[in-house]
Parts: structure tokens; C-alpha cells; sequence
């Protein structure tokens, strides 16, 4: 895709004219990168990336029963957030398979959904679906007309500033109180005289912010973070380094680590399913996967010989091929080759050898615990 075609965010003519590499995202012109992705990836270990996030989707869920709602959709607790607080969620259909991993924010009067931006129509069918017409089998029983959906993807712009200067730089710009803002968490105010919404969110692994802000407001923001956080290190950062930084912390990656076809409990997702919870979409497809064990999990490997796994190559144990990456690169911060990937579980502990196949030949791996970097390592 040429730079006339794809849909634009409102920072795409300072992204072209910044010098950024751009790709095509989710139909989005976006920046892959700008001076490099190791060097913004080490920036925002070491001391702030900002981001253009854009593309993202926001659905608004209003009306009597919005928390009920929501509480029979999602499969982690909604009901019981307060005003100001921020939720990770997977939604699932009936048989358990993820239709996309979201953050609800819950405002005073309504909550906020931001979903994956190829997912945007898909999640409000989905929504759309549910509300009118889903009673009963473990879904939300709700009165349609006590239930408001409306999109606000193209009347929201969104930013990021992440890593561990990212107070120091947003501090030059918002007078609010973020020493005592805990992760996911938010507050409303004003950053550099606009309207925002300033959550302590990302996905990066490293602390960092993500402001909701008007479309008129990205541009003079975007000129006004990188001015302020200049003497601090912060660089303007791409996709290409977003996909790195997830990658090390172990966050999938909607379309490649999870889909419809995986459920949370395989993902290594399972302490966003609320078991405990009267219902939701997808509960007893997940309460017989947790009650007879998954038949398979997404692991985390670092390669044993030479070569980087890469989406799509096979995994292998022995002779028997066993699964696929989902995800692979070489991390930044460690200068190693590391991979995700589906494989039975019999082959999912830690320190479990298997094999990659890359062009033709097999190179040797190792399942890992955790993940492969801990937030607030600098690169080295």
C-alpha cells in the first residue's frame, strides 16, 4: 500500500514530514519508525518514548444497565470498579475463543472501551449483538434500551508517553496529581490547555500514560511533548518498537498471540477470567477447559542455536511438528532472539527443549518462565 490509500490519524502529515518510515496497520497509514526501532525501543526503556495511537478504537457503553452489561460480556469484573479505574479484558464468544482483549475505563457517568483498531466494527456487532439479543446461556439479560453503544473512534485521538521519565515529561505539561496516580488508574483535566484524559496504561511493560485527547488537539500536543520532553530523552517512537517492547514484557498481540480461535486460559490469560462471577459470554466453555486442562499453551522461548523465529515458521519437538510462532524478533534489550508460540501442554514447562524451523533447518530453543525482560531494565 502506497501513501494515498489507507485511512490517516491526524498526526499522519507530521509523521511524513518528521521523516518517519510508515507502514499499513489495521488500514492506518502508520510509523514504523523514525530514527530506528532499537534506538526508540532503548528510549523508552531508559527514559520516554512518544507514541501515536490513534488508530485505536474507543466504544462508549452508557445507560442504566451498562455495568451489568458489560459484567455478562467481559470475563473480568466490571461491576465492582469505581469512577477512575481502568480494567484489561479479554471478551469471548460461547466457546470461549477471545473476539478481542480491551481496557474499560470506567468514568463517572459511562465506561470507555479501547479496542483493537481492526476490531472496531467487529466489537460493535458484537456489543450490538449482545445487547439486543443475547438472553440467557451465560450472557448479559438486559433490556436493550438500557443499554447505550456509541462509537468514538474518529472523534478521539490518542498519545502515549511511556517509559521511566514519562511523569517528569507529562508533568510539564498537566497539572495533576500523578505521584499518587497507581496503574490503572486515571484522572480528567487539562494537558497543555486541552481537555484529556490521562490514564497510567501502555503497553510497553515500563510505567508510562496514555491521553485521550480531540483530534484538534494531537497535533499542538504531539509538538508540545516532544519540545518538553526533549532535555528528559523522550523521542517519538513507532509501531516497530511498540511490537518489540510488548514482545519482551510477553502482552499478545491480538491477531497473532490470541483470536477466536484461542481462548484466554491457552493465552496464559487466565487471571482476567472471574470464575466466581454469576455469568458471562463464554463462561462454561471456560470452566470445562479449566476443569479438564487445556490441550494446549502459549509459551515464551529464547533461541538455543542461531537464527530468529519469526510469525509462521513451525515449532517442532523431536520429528513431530507441534505447533507455530505467533510472535518472534530480537529483543533490544537482551540482543537474543526470543519467540512465542503455541505447543501441547505436555511440552509447556520451563527449560523444555524444542526447535524451530527456520529455512530448511531446525534450531534449538528453550521454553522460558515469565517474561523475557522485567519492567524498568535500561538496555544495555
Amino acid at each position: 500500500m502506497d501513501d494515498t490509500t489507507g485511512k490517516r490519524t491526524p498526526l499522519y502529515e507530521e509523521h511524513v514530514a518528521s521523516g518517519a518510515r510508515m507502514t499499513d496497520f489495521a488500514g492506518f497509514r502508520m510509523p514504523l519508525e523514525y530514527t530506528g526501532i532499537l534506538e526508540e525501543h532503548r528510549a523508552v526503556r531508559s527514559a520516554a518514548g512518544l507514541f501515536d495511537l490513534s488508530h485505536m478504537g474507543e466504544i462508549r457503553v452508557a445507560g442504566s444497565a451498562a455495568a451489568r452489561f458489560l459484567d455478562g460480556v467481559v470475563t473480568n469484573r466490571v461491576a465492582d470498579m469505581e469512577p477512575g479505574q481502568a480494567r484489561y479484558s479479554p471478551i469471548c464468544r460461547p466457546d470461549g475463543g477471545i473476539v478481542d482483549d480491551v481496557v474499560i475505563y470506567r468514568r463517572q457517568d459511562d465506561f470507555l472501551l479501547v479496542v483493537n483498531a481492526a476490531n472496531i466494527e467487529k466489537d460493535l456487532g458484537w456489543l450490538d449483538y449482545l445487547r439486543r439479543a443475547w438472553p440467557g446461556d451465560g450472557g448479559p439479560d438486559v433490556n436493550p434500551e438500557d443499554v447505550v453503544l456509541e462509537d468514538l473512534s474518529e472523534q478521539t485521538a490518542l498519545l502515549a508517553v511511556q517509559g521511566p521519565r514519562s511523569q517528569a515529561v507529562l508533568e510539564k505539561l498537566a497539572d495533576l496529581p500523578l505521584d499518587g496516580l497507581p496503574s490503572f488508574r486515571f484522572l480528567e483535566g487539562q494537558v497543555g490547555g486541552h481537555p484529556a484524559m490521562v490514564a497510567r496504561t501502555g503497553y510497553t511493560g515500563e510505567d508510562g500514560f496514555e491521553i485521550y485527547i480531540s483530534p484538534e488537539a494531537a497535533l499542538p500536543l504531539w509538538r508540545a511533548f516532544l519540545s518538553a520532553g526533549g532535555d528528559l530523552g523522550l523521542v517519538p517512537a513507532g509501531l516497530g518498537a511498540r511490537d518489540t517492547l510488548r514482545l519482551e514484557m510477553r502482552f499478545p498481540l491480538y491477531g497473532q498471540d490470541i483470536d477466536d480461535t484461542t481462548t484466554p486460559l491457552e493465552a496464559g490469560l487466565g487471571f482476567t477470567v472471574k470464575f466466581d462471577k454469576e455469568s458471562f459470554v463464554g463462561k462454561a466453555a471456560l470452566e470445562r477447559q479449566r476443569d479438564q486442562g487445556v490441550s494446549r499453551r502459549l509459551v515464551g522461548f529464547t533461541m538455543l542455536d542461531r537464527g530468529v523465529p519469526r510469525r509462521g515458521y513451525p515449532l517442532f519437538s523431536g520429528e513431530e511438528a507441534i505447533g507455530s510462532v505467533t510472535s518472534g524478533t530480537i529483543s533490544p534489550t537482551l540482543g537474543e532472539p526470543i519467540g512465542l508460540g503455541y505447543v501441547p501442554s505436555r511440552l509447556a514447562a520451563p527449560g523444555t527443549e524444542l526447535a524451530v524451523g527456520i529455512r530448511g533447518r531446525r534450531a534449538r530453543c528453550r521454553v522460558i518462565k515469565g517474561r523475557f525482560v522485567q519492567p524498568g531494565t535500561a538496555s544495555r
